[in-house]
């Protein structure tokens, strides 16, 4: 097993149960399109993935709909949804783990930018990231892939084998794999081992605790 020396982290569904807010969020732009949705367990899915992928792959919606919900949903998100929010149970003790072990911490996440560098400051975690990475607003950084690449450009990384990512979908895995990355995936947030396994993870935890004896079991 080989030895990494940089995390890095996907936010919603890793490092935080967002389901809340994103499903509210959610549910207030479909409303907008007199679309109800009472079962807040439908909309799990579009946590992890980029909004406009998951508006059109779900719901048919065309470009110019795609655009007005993502601006409904934010309408919602960034007033309520965005602390509506939680660190899962244990995260910071792990990252002190990681931290002591010498490693570098990045947030690589498809949420806006700004969105996640608030959210990662409101719980008290900016200490341990050296940066946050996340879509622009405009829609740029579109891809898991493409926030990966940045992260890494934005962090001076050349070696991309020693980096691992960590997150809970297909879209983190396929985003590293594309980025020249490896993926550790979790099962703790809201994707499933049959969905990171055929997305080609390299490894998958159970839990967070798992994620801070990782570094050692890699050293091995």
């Amino acid at each position: 097993m080989k030895e990494y020396h940089t995390y890095f982290f996907d936010l919603d569904g890793t490092i935080t149960d967002s389901s809340y807010g994103i499903t509210n969020s959610v549910m207030y732009a479909l409303k907008k399109f007199g679309i109800e949705e009472s079962d807040r367990t439908k909309l799990y899915k579009f946590i992890g993935p980029p909004l406009t992928d998951s508006f059109k792959e779900y719901y048919g919606f065309s470009g110019e709909e795609v655009r007005r919900a993502v601006a409904y949903y934010r309408e919602y998100y960034q007033e309520k949804g965005i602390f509506e929010n939680r660190v899962y149970d244990g995260f910071e003790e792990m990252l002190q783990k990681l931290k002591a072990a010498g490693k570098r911490l990045v947030v690589a996440t498809s949420k806006p930018e700004p969105y996640a560098k608030k959210i990662i400051e409101h719980f008290g975690l900016s200490q341990y990231f050296d940066y946050v990475a996340g879509m622009e607003l405009d829609g740029g950084r579109g891809t898991k892939a493409d926030v990966i690449r940045y992260a890494l450009l934005a962090c001076g990384i050349e070696e991309q084998s020693e980096v691992l990512m960590v997150g809970d979908r297909e879209h983190d895995v396929i985003g590293a794999k594309k980025a020249g990355i490896d993926c550790l995936g979790v099962l703790y947030g809201f994707g499933s081992r049959e969905e990171l396994e055929q997305a080609g993870a390299d490894y998958i935890v159970k839990t967070v605790a798992e994620i801070g004896s990782f570094h050692r079991a890699a050293s091995i």
